[in-house]
């Protein structure tokens, strides 16, 4: 599939399907129109994606755990980590700005040097039919998902950043825990006190906030907003972007400050999704890797990751 113009997004209504208004500028840097769709190898299976400091995105594969650099501004690939196999795939993942990727291993959480490539922690999950997900980093220690078990893994951090073991902290209160996917992407509350959890086995599927302290969840209100594929979660200010991947959407919600109750502002569609799982953001763009799960991946299957207007 080739790369479309930006104007392909529209703002639809997840209520009445109807499509609201949306004008798609092309990010340009010294006059070069930046690229819109970012190629990834054949078969290489993406799941999550990070930006830091730079315009460069990172992006894990669950083939074999692969994990490549792209630039946003010319496409150009390289790889940072080369994986250890369909046993050890990443997923979600998130850079600290000290050169370092947390990364959701599936039975197992990693960390990884991106100068060096080398893994330089593995913590392995010891609980029945692990999925380790998605991640989100606080000053104090880093939060991963587990999408078939009710509780998070809490890898705390040193003075100068450094993981200093891994803890499971169970999810009680009003958590939901179904018999598939549950728990999929996490980010931090607009006022930083507690984690914001995408849990698709409540009532048609919804957020939760959950207390890093005890593990204790409520759920968000959302009013009769369903977020039934809710995967990964970006927020920004008091803004959160829900991707909704079998719905290839992402629905947008203004929070309160504590993240306990949220209005639906719009939603994000593209001809050019292709069932995106998560999203990271670079300037007045949002950039989201295609997954492509509603088909049988081959080695030829094509994979990319496209980028949409942050605003409308």
């Amino acid at each position: 599939m080739t790369g479309a113009a930006l104007g392909g997004a529209a703002l639809v209504s997840p209520l009445s399907g109807s499509p609201l208004t949306s004008t798609a500028h092309a990010a340009e840097s010294g006059g070069r129109t930046w690229p819109a769709r970012l190629a990834l190898p054949n078969g290489f299976r993406p799941e999550g994606i990070a930006i830091g400091r730079e315009p460069y995105a990172y992006l894990g594969s669950l083939a074999n755990g692969d994990i490549l650099r792209i630039s946003l501004a010319t496409g150009e690939r390289r790889l940072v980590s080369k994986g250890l196999g369909e046993a050890h795939g990443s997923g979600g993942l998130k850079t600290d700005g000290r050169g370092r990727l947390f990364v959701s291993g599936g039975s197992e959480i990693r960390v990884v040097d991106i100068r060096s490539g080398a893994v330089t922690h593995v913590y392995p999950v010891d609980a029945p039919t692990a999925m380790v997900n998605d991640v989100v980093l606080t000053p104090s220690a880093a939060w991963f998902t587990d999408s078939f078990n009710a509780q998070l893994y809490k890898v705390p951090l040193g003075p100068g950043g450094e993981p200093l073991g891994m803890e499971p902290v169970p999810l009680t209160g009003e958590w939901v825990q179904g018999t598939g996917w549950t728990a999929n992407g996490i980010v931090r509350t607009p006022d930083r006190s507690a984690l914001l959890v995408a849990d698709n086995a409540v009532d048609g599927g919804g957020v939760m906030r959950v207390d890093p302290r005890t593990g204790s969840a409520s759920r968000v209100g959302l009013g009769e907003l369903k977020l039934p594929s809710g995967d990964g979660l970006l927020l920004l200010g008091r803004v959160l972007y829900v991707v909704q991947n079998q719905q290839n959407a992402i629905d947008v919600i203004r929070l309160n400050t504590a993240g306990t109750n949220g209005t639906w502002i719009r939603r994000i569609t593209d001809t050019r999704f292709r069932v995106p799982t998560t999203v990271a953001v670079w300037g007045d763009r949002l950039y989201l890797p295609n997954a492509r799960m509603d088909i049988t991946p081959t080695p030829e299957t094509e994979y990319d990751v496209v980028a949409v207007p942050l605003r409308g």
